[in-house]
């Protein structure tokens, strides 16, 4: 058993290992999250949204936007899509679990927001039609997936595809991602600023 665990730690370490590798990933997420800073200084918010456990991943996400990630500072609006039951189960019935997330978007989301939408397949159909949305509107979209980034890394503005097929080991690495944009964010606008 002990030895079966130690090879889901090392799968793990694998993926983010290539991470770490990957120059063009690395870039990306960069950009996002100056993306994040430049949308925040302007007044503007980040949206998020995903199924299942990247639902609780929007949710996190937001969290750490709002309160804090690392240290105390002033709260960022950020909304997750997912955790408002009377918006999901009122859009799902009446319009269909598809346009739970591009219905609310079309009513909270403003130009110059910035949007994110979570899948570790990249094919969830009511992120797709967020960002549908999203494009009209003037929003930014984010892809954060894993596999070959489905569908969705076709239509958003930045696409951060986790080099996994393995949904455990995609979820694991997203979490991690999303801390480094958070990490970025506060440092760059109430910390010291990161170095080049």
């Amino acid at each position: 058993m002990i030895n079966y665990l130690k090879k889901l730690i090392q799968a793990s370490l694998d993926t983010k290992q290539n991470i770490l590798n990957d120059t063009k990933l690395m870039e990306t997420i960069v950009e996002v999250a100056q993306a994040c800073v430049a949308l925040y200084k302007d007044g503007k918010k980040t949206l998020l949204a995903g199924n299942g456990g990247s639902a609780a991943d929007a949710q996190h996400f937001a969290a750490e936007l709002v309160g804090r990630y690392g240290f105390d500072r002033p709260s960022l609006p950020s909304l997750a899509l997912t955790t408002d039951t009377s918006n999901l189960t009122a859009i799902g019935n009446d319009y269909g679990y598809d346009k739970v997330f591009s219905r609310q978007l079309e009513g909270m989301g403003n130009k110059g927001d910035l949007f994110i939408g979570i899948s570790t397949s990249g094919n969830s159909q009511n992120v797709i039609n967020a960002f549908e949305v999203a494009k009209t509107k003037g929003i930014t979209t984010v892809a954060l997936v894993g596999r070959e980034g489905g569908k969705m890394a076709t239509v958003a503005d930045f696409t951060l595809i986790v080099p996994s097929n393995d949904t455990p080991r995609i979820q694991e690495s997203h979490l991690l991602i999303e801390h480094m944009i958070c990490d970025i964010i506060e440092q760059e606008m109430f910390g010291n600023g990161i170095s080049k």
